[in-house]
């Protein structure tokens, strides 16, 4: 493990190997790190790369338990380069966002000026050498603010649109010279696609839904066109974002992509390189998904987010409606980490908003989805009000309004900030306290956006009716109680009017975080101000315990709260300014940029340890090829979403019962067809089903796992033991009936063998609620004593009798084929797909091999009790997917204690006792030709997946080609 330099003792003996254990560890190093800090001239000079990700203690390799020999990539620096064994270079990180921290103004042919872009109030320079790239979201309601130079352990790079159309080479070449200096690259858009992307899409569509505005009506749309089309040039947009971050990518990189305008860009960075480490995070609300289902594209975009490896929000709400989103809407499985697709992880990130270690450490084992609170540089804005040019408007607004309190308001002219309620409030609070009249005064600056926007310009209207009212109402000739401005300041203004601030009023509707509280708190050394924060601000999670919480709806509220805050004890301010300035002081953007990315590389590092346990996909050539050369296949088929029918959310009713899917007809006719092939389709589901669905086919159908056999030219046979004692039944069905009435768009089945009750369409959440209800009756209720299993499914819950199984059913459908076909050339194929339950999946396994063991091999659950078949000899398959061993030996399968007591019951009532010839051999399987397949689940004892049901049409096409036809 390497160590930090000069040190040789702090690292832990052993490498930390839990999720918690990592992440605490580095945000211990990123701590010690920030007490060595560099003088400017070590950071210009030789110790640049010295920094924190190459010293840490823990790397992926150690995680994995994988050594390799490091690998030295060539640069263009041959000074770094030899200084590579010493220390190691900053981790490559691409900050991936719709705007550039700069905007470009073309001043000729082959010359840019380049402006910092103003996003919201403050926008600034961190130094002397390189801008701080502010992502400007005008309409994004967040401003991002990642200090590069801040954060100090990562080689930045910035990818985004530059405000301006460049159509010429000669322009585009110029403009990427220019921003190359400040580490940016630009993303070039044509005019038409910025209208339709960013105005249309991005504006009008996922910008108001995302603050509960509701999608516009089409008398808003006058000026673009449907929401196909917006929807499309959306898409296009974030290619063309996705085409840029592909040429500048570099293995290792850490791709950040951020905000709604690149909700598809994780998807199409993925589609690019699946390694490619890659994180999302919205700097906006998340609505709750009853809003976010009346998007037209609801599904679309949050499979693309789900594409992302790490997906991080302000608040837990947010994150909690994302959560939901995916699971009510898609369908898919929410857990304490994140969202579940088939085995595929996206982690829904974690970060508390308390510094506390200890709290730290309780959200994590309570499994809570913690948070990635963005914060400010406060230490810029604690230095601002040192500077003389601060001190001398502090000194000014002091001498303006001397004798009377201060409260501010800064906003972005937009309808989210709640600017007239904030308004209303005032004028009400002066209503009720005459007293305050004359020694209060309300400064807002409310910086104009969107002026060509009607409703914008209806918004400014009204705001300056209500002041216009209120000064006329309450004002003097020498004095009004409201100054409004209808512009931003610049830094040093703002700082200073900060400065001398007594209440701060922040009533947003609606806010992703709102750092104008953050900015307050870290100006208020002197004076101890108070915060009035709306509780519908993101802020209101971190700041809210230091903050008096409002609604801006209530406006009775609102304004007992500004008398509140106006006659605060000097005690009470500095308590709740303590708190609240603890949190801005160690909730820096700093930090939550590092955090974010170390959260990135963690959950990579669990993804690759995830990815052991899943399977490769199946090589469809070398399937195809070995069956070709075989001589006597074996393929058993599972139904249900193996071979049924795809059906959307218009097909719920008719997704009821199981309907073969049109494709497969023809290539299961060929198959069946072939005489040196026998298909069986073991499926959980009723004799009715499967005959309706397959009658047509030359093959063998086991109907209720395997319960129920027949050759499709014969009758059924029973599997069952004589003496099965099913009369736990009723009092069962009495169950799943009681709750079935119980929760909407949930239905039970009764089978001959089993009871199924099944939620798939119901609510998810109330589903699984109710599921662990029903558990709860049945094991306290009717099968306390019976001798039962219960099945959980995804969405369902199945009991049946004990020993009942696809696996335990297949010995008994082998034999019986072999007895019916009268089969001499032992199976030198077998091909297995389905997606079973997890105790189902033991049908992969039956044709797996084992070790072999010294002691004799122990006989299987027989057909008969005094003479059965069972193949004689079974061979060895590689103990691993890789490679095969010439010698085989026969299979060995140790039973339970409950398939001992029960193999007496197992008495066939459909044949007499079958004779083989003594030493004859069902299974001649080579280690490659068995190949054991699941259908869209990631995690599963079979060796092979396949994703979709359309992916083993495929499969199947292919076999079905190489089939000889019946002579």
């Amino acid at each position: 493990a390497k160590r930090m330099p000069g040190n040789n003792y702090n690292c832990v003996p052993l490498t930390p190997r839990s999720r918690l254990e990592r992440l605490l560890r580095e945000r211990e190093l990123r701590k010690s790190f920030k007490l060595i800090q560099p003088t400017e001239e070590a950071r210009d000079g030789s110790k640049e790369g010295e920094q924190f990700y190459g010293d840490s203690c823990i790397s992926e390799n150690e995680i994995l338990g994988i050594h390799k020999e490091e690998e030295v990539t060539e640069t263009s620096f041959t000074d770094r380069s030899q200084r590579q064994d010493e220390r190691p270079s900053k981790q490559r990180l691409l900050v991936v966002a719709n705007r550039l921290p700069v905007s470009a103004v073309r001043e000729g042919v082959e010359s840019y000026r380049l402006e910092i872009s103003v996003g919201g109030l403050v926008s600034a320079l961190l130094g002397k050498k390189i801008l701080s790239p502010c992502i400007n979201c005008f309409f994004g309601c967040m401003k991002l603010v990642v200090f590069v130079e801040g954060v100090k352990e990562f080689d930045t790079r910035w990818i985004g649109w530059a405000g301006v159309n460049v159509p010429d080479d000669v322009g585009q070449r110029a403009l990427t010279k220019a921003l190359a200096e400040m580490r940016c690259i630009p993303v070039f858009l044509d005019e038409e696609i910025v209208n339709q992307y960013y105005n249309g899409y991005c504006n009008n569509i996922l910008w108001p839904l995302f603050h509960y505005l509701g999608l516009p009506q089409e008398d808003r749309l006058a000026t673009t066109r449907t929401f196909q089309s917006q929807f499309d040039a959306y898409k296009k947009a974030n290619q063309m974002f996705a085409d840029v971050v592909n040429k500048h990518y570099e293995k290792g990189d850490v791709v950040w992509c951020h905000d709604y305008h690149l909700m598809y860009l994780p998807k199409c960075l993925k589609e690019y390189n699946e390694q490619m480490k890659v994180g999302w995070f919205l700097h906006t609300p998340f609505p709750s998904s009853e809003i976010h289902r009346t998007l037209p594209s609801r599904s679309e975009l949050l499979r693309s987010v789900l594409a992302a490896d790490l997906v991080g929000f302000h608040t837990y709400d947010y994150a909690r409606h994302f959560v939901s989103a995916c699971t009510r809407i898609l369908g898919l499985e929410g857990t304490p980490e994140g969202v579940e697709d088939h085995g595929k992880l996206t982690r829904v990130a974690a970060y508390a908003v308390s510094d506390s270690i200890l709290i730290m450490t309780m959200f994590y084992f309570l499994g809570v989805k913690l948070q990635f609170p963005i914060g400010i540089d406060s230490d810029r804005f604690i230095q601002a009000l040192e500077l003389p040019e601060v001190q001398e408007h502090m000194k000014e607004l002091k001498e303006r309004f001397a004798g009377r309190k201060v409260m501010l308001g800064v906003d972005r002219l937009d309808m989210i900030k709640g600017i007239p309620q904030k308004l209303l409030a005032f004028e009400k609070f002066l209503e009720e306290n005459s007293l305050w009249r004359d020694k209060v005064v309300l400064l807002q600056i409310a910086v104009p956006t969107r002026k060509d926007v009607p409703e914008y310009q209806k918004l400014t209207s009204q705001v300056h009716e209500i002041v216009g009212r209120i000064n006329g109402r309450f004002g003097t000739l020498t004095a009004v109680p409201i100054h409004h401005l209808d512009r931003s300041l610049d830094f040093h203004e703002l700082c200073a009017l900060y400065a001398v601030t007594d209440v701060a009023l922040v009533t947003s509707l609606r806010d992703g975080m709102n750092l104008v509280s953050y900015e307050f708190v870290a100006c208020q050394a002197s004076k101890k101000g108070v915060l009035i924060l709306s509780e519908f601000a993101g802020a209101a999670q971190s700041l809210g315990a230091g903050a008096i919480l409002v609604n801006p709806w209530n406006i009775t509220e609102v304004a007992a709260s500004i008398g509140y805050a106006l006659e605060m004890s000097a005690d009470e301010r500095e308590k709740r300014h303590q708190f609240n300035f603890k949190h801005v002081e160690t909730h820096t953007s700093q930090e939550w940029a590092a955090t974010f990315v170390s959260e990135l590389n963690d959950t990579i590092v669990e993804a690759q340890l995830r990815t052991r346990q899943v399977p490769p996909l199946l090589p469809n050539k070398v399937a195809v090829d070995c069956y070709s050369k075989s001589n006597n296949r074996l393929i058993i088929l599972g139904f249900n979403a193996t071979l049924n029918e795809p059906v959307g959310r218009a097909g719920q009713i008719r997704e009821l019962e199981l309907k073969l899917h049109p494709n497969m007809k023809e290539p299961l006719k060929k198959l069946t067809d072939d005489p040196k092939t026998t298909i069986v389709v073991l499926s959980g589901s009723s004799r009715a089903v499967l005959d309706k669905n397959f009658s047509e086919f030359n093959m063998w159908l086991a109907a209720e796992n395997g319960m129920f056999l027949r050759r499709t030219s014969s009758e059924w046979m029973t599997t069952m033991p004589e003496n099965l004692n099913m009369d736990w039944v009723d009092s069962v069905k009495h169950v799943f009936e009681y709750f079935t009435e119980r929760t909407p768009r949930s239905h039970f089945e009764l089978r001959e063998t089993s009871v199924v009750w099944n939620y798939k369409y119901a609510d998810v959440e109330f589903g699984r609620i109710q599921a662990r209800d029903l558990l709860q009756h049945l094991w306290t209720g009717p099968i306390s004593n019976a001798y039962l299993d219960v099945v959980q499914g995804g969405r369902s819950v199945e009991v049946r009798t004990v020993g009942v199984s696809k696996g335990a059913a297949i010995d008994r459908i082998l034999g019986e084929i072999v007895h019916s076909k009268g089969m001499k050339t032992p199976i030198d194929y077998v091909l297995c797909i389905g997606h079973f339950l997890a105790k189902d999946e033991d049908v992969y396994t039956f044709f797996e091999p084992e070790l072999p063991s010294e002691s004799p091999p122990l006989p299987r659950a027989m057909l008969s009790k005094s003479n059965s078949y069972r193949p004689s000899s079974l061979p060895k398959l590689p103990a691993t997917k890789t490679g095969s061993k010439a010698a085989k030996y026969r299979k060995q399968r140790s039973l339970s204690n409950i398939e001992k007591r029960e193999i007496d019951q197992w008495r066939p009532k459909y044949r007499d006792k079958i004779a083989l010839h003594e030493g004859s051999s069902v299974l001649d399987l080579n280690g490659d030709n068995y190949f054991s397949c699941v259908v869209g689940r990631k995690r599963s004892s079979a060796r092979y997946l396949l994703k979709t049901s359309d992916d083993v049409v495929n499969l199947l096409s292919d076999l079905a080609e190489h089939s000889s036809s019946p002579t």
